[in-house]
C-alpha cells in the first residue's frame, strides 16, 4: 500500500486547480477528502453537468475532469508524463505532489472550461 501521508496534500493541490471554477458552478460536495464540481444546467443536455472532482481514495488522490471526456481532443498535446497519470478517459491518479504535472493539469483544466462553457453553453 503507498504512503497515504501525502495525500491531503496532494488533495489540496489539486483541488486549488479546480476551485477558481467553482464560482461559476454548484459545488456538490467539498469535504476534506472530496471536492465536486457541477456546471449549471443545460438546456442542450437537460440537466446539471458533471464538470470535476477531486477525491482521496485508498492508493491515490484522482482527479477527475468531463471536458476530456467529452472532448477527447484536448488531450492530443498532454505530455507522455501526464498520459501515464490517466485511468480511463478522464480521471488522473497521483501519489505524490508533482509540480510540473500540475501545472500541466491547470492548464488543461483552462482549455477544458474554455471549451466546456463555449460548446454546451452557447
Amino acid at each position: 500500500m503507498p504512503d497515504q501521508t501525502e495525500f491531503p496534500l496532494v488533495f489540496e493541490s489539486l483541488k486549488s486547480i479546480l476551485k477558481p471554477y467553482a464560482k461559476a458552478m454548484t459545488i456538490k460536495q467539498d469535504t476534506e477528502n472530496a471536492f465536486y464540481l457541477d456546471a449549471p444546467y443545460s438546456e442542450k443536455w437537460k440537466k446539471d453537468l458533471y464538470f470535476g472532482s477531486v477525491h482521496i481514495k485508498k492508493n491515490y488522490v484522482s482527479f477527475y475532469f468531463m471536458p476530456v471526456y467529452m472532448h477527447p481532443d484536448l488531450l492530443k498535446n498532454i505530455s507522455p508524463e501526464l498520459k501515464k497519470q490517466m485511468q480511463g478517459k478522464s480521471c488522473f491518479n497521483f501519489k505524490k505532489i508533482e509540480k510540473p504535472l500540475f501545472e500541466e493539469l491547470s492548464q488543461l483544466t483552462k482549455q477544458g472550461y474554455d471549451r466546456f462553457m463555449k460548446e454546451e453553453y452557447s
